[in-house]
């Protein structure tokens, strides 16, 4: 039998108690700076110290559950009669855990119902971080749930429902949420309801087999690869556009126009900062690295100086968190070595904490300055299609660039550094830049003319013909056994096996197996002539197939 109970445990000796003793027994009288005076038992604790004895406000539950363990669970109850009742509902649960009715299991899930879920949220988010999870992974995957459990109303996992989620699909469909959106919530919280699962806090997923969004009928951001030109220009007006601005007449009747009324140091910063600005983005189309992967290497990950020049990415920086080499051009290691000298010749500190730095101070707001420069360069934000131009489109640049040029996809695949290579192919490659038009030279040349009889008569006999070069490839034969299998030589090579068939001796024409040509090479006028596909060979009792 099971009993409830408040539990006490002690706390140092208020700096302002009165100490006295009544009934041979020593008392602590506190009055706190509002409320009424209490009365607390004093006690000496381990170190020596007078300790006061306090009593828990809420009642602790004690039974014996489903496999005789002793337990002791806290009611959450003030009064004593919800306490009881609290117990009994646990004392019930181990009698049907001991029966075999409900499976530990399943008492187990039934023990997190209670519980509110954003302490589930909060435990997720630790287990996550456990796991070495990337910290803006970590607050972008609590800040999904958090919003759909205030627009959903949960506020425990027994009210996470496929009902509610669908609802919740429905109603911001009708608010104009894009497909990747709904899908992104839909996502993080399938991950945690998987983890609430493997903790034993749900027995099964509730939103298992919830369909989820189209993306690709529903692309709000649809990115476009940028053409050779206007990557050129590009470049130019990230590097000449600082110091333009700097120099452009904004008011006066020459506004518009450039001057040379422009400090020397000003001059200095602003021509660097463009070739910073330049070069951040050449990096990125001719790497595909991404924005936050650049910007998180030093200058001691640019290995520069041998016959294979190559970026280190470490795996905390890079997506998929597996870490690579990123090769580079030789123009390009130009560049940045190039680049390193000069931060070098600026840098006064050691060696060491100059090899920590960056290699580019890329702001958080470059993505601003690219808009600008493509504005500057005259190239449109938007296409005929409205397929937009930002700076993750370089990457796409960079995909379609390879496939432009031949990379075969395994190979582009491992340099975009993707799992799938439907991403490479699908997404990061631009097929209005791909040369379509010249992969059609490719194909052979069929010719719509006739031919004459001698043509046909060569085709039949010896399977060539200067007609086209597919023909060939298309005349079956056989070998000497019979006909089971593949053909791999010529209508004529079948032809001269028939006849050495016919010079054997007749006792070795009788047919020994089924599909055997033995028995009837001595009578070659009924075979009849074979085309591209031959007929088959009959007789009044057999008929042997092509296999």
């Amino acid at each position: 039998m099971g009993s409830v109970y408040r539990p006490t445990y002690s706390k140092p000796l208020p700096k302002k108690a009165e100490l006295f003793t009544a009934k041979g027994e020593t008392l602590a009288r506190v009055k706190p700076e509002k409320g009424r005076t209490q009365t607390f038992p004093v006690r000496t604790g381990r170190d020596g110290q007078p300790k006061i004895v306090v009593t828990s406000s809420n009642y602790v539950a004690k039974y014996r559950d489903g496999v005789g363990i002793i337990r002791k669970v806290s009611t959450g109850c003030r009064e004593e009669s919800a306490a009881r009742s609290v117990l009994r509902d646990l004392e019930r649960r181990a009698e049907l855990v001991k029966s075999g009715v409900v499976t530990q299991a399943e008492n187990r899930t039934a023990d997190h119902q209670t519980r509110p879920l954003t302490d589930h949220f909060a435990e997720f988010r630790d287990s996550m971080v456990g796991k070495d999870r990337d910290e803006t992974h970590c607050k972008t995957t609590l800040r999904y749930l958090e919003r759909l459990a205030d627009t959903c109303s949960w506020g425990y996992l027994r009210d996470i429902t496929r009902d509610s989620l669908e609802n919740w699909q429905s109603m911001t469909v009708k608010a104009g949420k894009s497909a990747r959106t709904r899908n992104a919530f839909q996502t993080a919280l399938v991950s945690f309801l998987n983890w609430c699962v493997q903790t034993h806090r749900l027995t099964v997923n509730p939103i298992a087999g919830a369909s989820r969004a189209n993306e690709k009928a529903d692309r709000r951001r649809q990115r476009r690869a940028m053409t050779e030109n206007e990557l050129q220009r590009l470049l130019e007006s990230a590097r000449t556009r600082p110091l333009d601005e700097a120099r452009l007449i904004r008011r006066g009747p020459r506004k518009g126009e450039l001057t040379a009324t422009v400090k020397p140091e000003v001059v200095e910063r602003l021509t660097e900062l463009g070739r910073e600005r330049a070069l951040i983005y050449k990096s990125l189309v001719l790497t595909g690295l991404r924005k936050a992967e650049l910007a998180s290497i030093s200058i001691g990950q640019a290995e520069l100086d041998g016959p294979l020049p190559f970026l280190i990415l470490d795996a905390s920086d890079e997506k998929n968190g597996q870490g690579s080499d990123i090769p580079l051009r030789k123009d390009l290691a130009t560049d940045l070595r190039e680049w390193i000298e000069h931060k070098r010749s600026r840098f006064c500190g050691p060696d060491e904490d100059f090899q920590r730095k960056p290699l580019f101070s890329i702001p958080s707001s470059i993505n601003r300055y690219f808009d600008r420069d493509l504005a500057a360069a005259g190239i449109p934000k938007r296409d005929e299609r409205g397929r937009v131009v930002d700076l993750h489109a370089l990457r796409t640049t960079f995909g379609t660039m390879l496939s432009k040029g031949g990379v075969t996809p395994r190979t582009a695949q491992a340099a975009m550094r993707h799992s799938d290579i439907r991403l490479t192919m699908g997404v990061y490659t631009d097929p209005k830049l791909l040369d379509i038009h010249g992969a059609m030279d490719a194909l052979p040349e069929l010719s719509l003319t006739g031919t004459t009889e001698d043509e046909r008569q060569a085709i039949r006999l010896t399977g060539t013909s200067e007609v086209g070069a597919l023909v060939p490839l298309l005349v079956p034969t056989c070998a000497q056994s019979g006909l089971s299998g593949a053909f791999t030589g010529s209508l004529g090579s079948l032809v001269d096996d028939f006849e050495t068939v016919e010079t054997m001796p007749e006792t070795s024409l009788k047919p020994t197996k089924k599909g055997s040509l033995a028995g009837y090479a001595k009578e070659p006028s009924r075979i009849a002539p074979l085309g591209f596909e031959p007929r088959l060979i009959e007789s009044e009792s057999i008929v042997l197939p092509l296999h």
